[in-house]
């Protein structure tokens, strides 16, 4: 599938417009002319150029290119499947990895993709339980991301 750039701008414009708003509430720091805003600002600025800058070329080309061009994997039953379970999953993790907990939401979530993907079921648990236990430490050891626990808080390392 395949959109048409002035789309793209227009979210970069409303995502970078968006920033901007927000960092206008961030605190100033007395006596310095920089403060925490400073950077989320430039990068918020330059989103809104840059999608200014896609908008205007797609705006151009819409003659060319339509604002939406199907490809062949959307009408693939296979393909559209995958899609819909991923932006499921995703779904899924939001609502309940506090209740469950990252563990098992990603097990649960890795699981259903692999066998989606025709993975046997036993390898399928076992590629999932590794993937989950190395992202994990990756991100709650190393980087010191607070995942949530859920049900497994009394278990937490």
């Amino acid at each position: 599938m395949k959109l048409n750039d002035a789309i793209f701008g227009l979210l970069l414009l409303v995502l970078g417009g968006t920033v901007l708003g927000s960092v206008q509430s961030f605190p100033k720091i007395p006596g310095q002319q920089v403060g925490p805003g400073l950077f989320p600002g430039l990068l918020a600025v330059g989103l809104c150029v840059g999608g200014l800058i896609l908008l205007v070329r797609g705006w151009q080309a819409r003659v060319q290119q339509p604002w939406v061009a199907v490809d062949d994997w959307v009408k693939s039953p296979r393909h559209l499947m995958g899609f819909v379970v991923l932006v499921a999953s995703i779904v899924f993790y939001m609502l309940v990895s506090e209740k469950l907990g990252f563990l098992i939401c990603s097990t649960l979530i890795l699981t259903t993709l692999f066998s989606l993907l025709k993975v046997p079921f036993g390898r399928a648990v076992l590629v999932a339980v590794i993937a989950t236990l190395v992202i994990h430490f990756a991100f709650y050891k190393i980087l010191r991301v607070p995942l949530p626990w859920g049900v497994l808080t009394n278990y937490a390392w």
